[in-house]
């Protein structure tokens, strides 16, 4: 017997019939004797047409007190689904019980929106799958220290599951999903892309981090800080298919690089649309200047991206960074009102009309030439590289957003991903 954490995001709870299918797939592995807690999205749309509403009511600010009303708001949605799927399973003669995250203790920081865990309290989860229940956990939440509610941003409930999974220290987190697993690259974007039967964590964080939609970037932090076994999985196969057959389907996300990792170079491509660059002209090149720029920006809980300051020229210099499209005017904002004048900056422009590409793999390590490669093939299709952001195992290049699809398909045809990994 197992104790396995299962996540189903939104398009797998987008309907009572789907709802009724993940019970009967959830109550398959129950009745096949493992201990089983279930983590699901709100249903498909749901949380958009909540904040949706708030929009109507507040179109501009982001106050923090707004921001507190917004996570109110946004973790109803949540709510509703694990009520339903409790009353699914109880359908299917299962013991089930649902919680909200507060009520199993999931505690965060109070960074509205953006919420980050601090602790689980794995008490109450254990009890109850100690009397043989199945738990259904609210994702995408917790609470902080004045008993608020907030959220962890878009794509939190991966981060509760794996959390979650992590602190009662299950044998595997399954997340199922509308795909039946990791992808070369998107294959809406490149119909040749391939499933990859496993993918290091090292380089399902990175894909996560550039753009890839299969799983949260926090999610695979939490994963690989906490060692929980993780496997991306398709919520549209049959649900009564072979329980054996299901555990080793999709894509397995390992921290062992074997043999056939090592023969690909480059396993992945990720691109990023949600882009903006800012940049401040002209500004004092000097000693704190980027602290200077982006201590604000930090401080106002903006992320900021790639990074670039041009040569020094009479003791002035440019300074430009990425942030997601969604910060973007609250960036302009800061820096136009208060940064600029502030470090003396000539002008402060702005282009939303960027993307970022990326090509990911930890052959990149024992490889040279493979950034040439990727500089060459986007030379040939005549996309000029705006930025470059490099580590061990990626590189990044933020260019013209009517080129990303170009982008991605040569780069996937550069590195042949459209080819199986020989054993």
């Amino acid at each position: 017997m197992a104790l396995i954490v299962h996540k189903y995001g939104g398009t797998s709870m987008g309907s009572t019939d789907r709802i009724r299918n993940v019970a009967k797939r959830v109550a398959k592995w129950a009745r096949a004797g493992h201990q089983m807690v279930v983590v699901p999205s709100a249903m498909s749309g749901e949380t958009n047409r909540l904040l949706g509403l708030a929009k109507d009511l507040s179109p501009t600010s982001s106050s923090p007190a707004l921001m507190r009303e917004l996570d109110m708001i946004a973790s109803t949605g949540e709510q509703v689904s694990v009520g339903l799927l409790a009353i699914a399973l109880q359908a299917e003669g299962m013991d089930a019980v649902s919680y909200t995250g507060w009520q199993v203790g999931v505690s965060t920081d109070n960074a509205y929106t953006k919420a980050r865990i601090e602790s689980i309290d794995d008490a109450k989860v254990r009890a109850d799958l100690d009397a043989g229940k199945v738990v259904v956990i609210t994702g995408f939440q917790g609470v902080d220290e004045d008993r608020n509610i907030t959220t962890l941003g878009r794509g939190g409930s991966d981060t509760s599951a794996v959390a979650i999974a992590a602190a009662i220290k299950a044998d595997e987190c399954l997340i199922y999903t509308d795909v039946d697993g990791v992808y070369t690259t998107d294959p809406r974007v490149v119909p040749e892309a391939r499933r990859m039967h496993s993918i290091s964590f090292e380089e399902m964080l990175e894909m996560a981090s550039l753009g890839s939609k299969v799983l949260q970037i926090r999610s695979v932090e939490f994963a690989g800080k906490y060692l929980v076994p993780l496997r991306v999985l398709s919520s549209f196969t049959p649900w009564d298919i072979d329980i054996n057959e299901e555990a080793k389907s999709g894509t397995l996300i390992t921290f062992e690089e074997d043999e056939n990792m090592e023969q690909a170079v480059v396993s992945g491509i990720a691109f990023n649309r949600d882009e903006a660059k800012v940049t401040l002209l002209g500004v004092p090149d000097k000693p704190g200047i980027a602290f200077q720029i982006l201590g604000p920006v930090a401080d106002a809980n903006i992320d900021v991206d790639v990074i670039i300051q041009n040569v020094s020229q009479d003791g002035k210099t440019d300074f430009s960074f990425t942030v997601h499209r969604n910060d973007y005017q609250r960036t302009m904002e800061l820096l136009e009102k208060t940064v600029g004048p502030a470090v003396q900056a000539a002008k402060v422009v702005g282009d939303q009309r960027i993307c970022k590409v990326s090509i990911v793999g930890i052959g990149m390590r024992s490889h040279v030439g493979v950034a040439s490669k990727m500089f060459r093939s986007l030379s040939e299709e005549g996309i000029n590289i705006q930025m470059i952001t490099t580590s061990e195992i990626k590189t990044s290049v933020v260019i013209d957003e009517k080129y990303m699809e170009l982008a991605v398909r040569a780069l996937h045809r550069a590195f042949d991903l459209d080819q199986e990994v020989s054993a």
